[in-house]
């Protein structure tokens, strides 16, 4: 096996091979959803949500992006008199990770009170 193969597991004094340092992910990934299942359901939803999607934190910096510009949007649009914003639904239900679910994303958004005023709007359209 090459140096690029293998990894020393200083710890242990044992080479790492690469198929079973891809089982270590694998069971670490697993034991991670297991992890989540044992959770309280109710304090951190998106960021639950998040980790079943297994998004990383470029994608989660992307979702705050899109959240803020819509979030201006949205504050825009009510200080014009929009009372209806499913162009604002349907853009988000477009331009979200394709990874997550809409409807859990809003509740969790709410739940830990990020972009409430928008995700109170949202939810008005599903």
């Amino acid at each position: 096996m090459s140096c690029t193969m293998e990894k020393r597991n200083y710890a242990y004094g044992m080479v790492i091979g690469m198929d079973d340092l891809l089982r270590r992910v694998e069971k670490l990934e697993y034991y991670q959803r297991l992890m989540l299942e044992m959770m309280p359901g109710h304090t951190t939803l998106f960021y639950r949500e998040v980790m079943k999607a297994g998004l990383d934190e470029e994608d989660v910096r992307a979702f705050f992006q899109l959240c803020e510009g819509l979030n201006n949007k949205c504050q825009k649009q009510k200080a014009e008199g929009f009372v209806y914003f499913t162009p604002l639904f349907k853009e988000f239900e477009r331009r979200i990770d394709r990874r997550l679910t809409v409807e859990r994303v809003i509740e969790g958004c709410l739940n830990q009170g990020l972009y409430p005023s928008l995700m109170t709007q949202l939810r008005k359209c599903l």
